[in-house]
């Protein structure tokens, strides 16, 4: 690697593993001891268990939620890998700060605080001047450009190293700013569903015509076209093994940018609750430098981009929904945040059977 990519993977978060083995019973016990049969709260009481592990709390609390949708714009757009024109990714970053998205309308039913992060589109982006709902917390805006957009990957590497490393270190920035305890991971970017699949074709060792998919939207043959592309890009990087170098010569400026938010998010032991495959790919580099973020991570649902399963299963991860979405901006995230307010509450408010005086199970 270059000295840029070696230099930032030495500074990069360290990421500990949990060393809580007794909070670990702890948190076991208290959920078995809620009035309920044993495991009748199903996947619900895994969620309580990793949350607890995650906060360092019997009794987990989610504080301040911060939805962060990481936005840039992709040059292998130019090779027809998606079925909409690049200008699209600002025209949405618009729309998110208008509060009209998906995002904004689900981060604004669920209190989430909301920070679009121009991470290198190609038109920059400004705060809109629509009017949000009376007494909504206003959209954030933040510029992070690393530029206005990346190379085409088809030809060149999508980021020079110094590019990639100034992206990551964006993402370890902004988390550091941010209040609360969880970070819930959104993205937009026209082309990025192509960067995802060469992040998971080359880091998982799978088929391109595995990994290609609608995206937004592509018939068969736009499908078949986008893998062709994609055995393309990767033959010109061959050589990219190394998950910085892969990130480097596949991956978008908001991929990379998330990558160093879940590094540092995982460090600080934050909730990182991931959204589709964009940016569980991001989770999928940050967990190959940092193996340790997998234990902070919660994927909220399984999408309807046919290669996500395969990433996750890769993971080993098992999302807590399954909707069919395909929209990505954070919107899979948004839609799953309440369970984890659910399993906090459990966790905080339901008796015991002590406290409720009702029998317990008998031998």
């Amino acid at each position: 690697m270059t000295d840029d990519l070696t230099s930032l993977e030495a500074s990069l978060p360290a990421v500990a593993p949990f060393g809580d083995a007794a909070l670990a019973t702890a948190l076991q016990r208290r959920i078995d001891q809620k009035t309920k049969p044993l495991g009748a709260l199903g996947r619900l009481e895994g969620l309580a268990l990793r949350l607890g592990r995650i906060l360092g709390s019997e009794t987990p609390a989610l504080e301040q939620p911060q939805m962060l949708v990481c936005a840039a714009d992709h040059g292998l757009a130019a090779q027809g890998v998606s079925a909409y024109p690049s200008d699209v990714t600002w025209q949405m970053v618009q729309n998110f700060l208008a509060g009209g998205a998906a995002v904004s309308v689900l981060a604004r039913q669920h209190r989430i605080a909301l920070t679009v992060v121009d991470c290198g589109v190609r038109r920059p982006c400004e705060p809109s001047a629509a009017a949000q709902e009376e007494g909504a917390a206003p959209v954030r805006l933040l510029s992070r450009r690393v530029g206005p957009g990346t190379a085409d990957s088809s030809l060149a590497a999508a980021m020079s190293d110094a590019q990639c490393a100034q992206a990551v270190r964006h993402g370890i920035a902004l988390v550091q700013a941010l209040p609360g305890n969880a970070v819930l991971l959104g993205e937009m970017g026209i082309g990025n569903t192509s960067a995802a699949a060469l992040l998971l074709s080359r880091l998982a060792g799978l088929p391109a015509a595995n990994c290609a998919g609608a995206g937004t939207g592509l018939d068969a043959a736009g499908i078949a076209r986008k893998a062709a592309v994609l055995e393309r890009v990767l033959q010109r990087h061959a050589d990219a093994a190394h998950p910085l170098q892969a990130l480097a010569a596949f991956g978008g400026f908001e991929i990379a940018t998330l990558v160093g938010v879940v590094l540092q998010a995982a460090e600080e032991r934050r909730v990182v609750l991931v959204d589709g495959f964009i940016t569980t790919a991001a989770v999928l580099v940050a967990q190959r430098l940092r193996p340790n973020v997998l234990q902070r991570c919660v994927f909220a649902h399984r999408s309807g981009e046919r290669a996500h399963a395969a990433m996750l299963q890769h993971l080993g991860a098992e999302p807590l929904l399954d909707l069919g979405l395909r929209l990505g901006e954070g919107s899979g995230a948004a839609l799953a945040w309440p369970l984890l307010q659910s399993a906090c509450a459990v966790m905080g408010e339901m008796a015991s059977f002590e406290s409720a005086g009702v029998s317990g199970k008998s031998n």
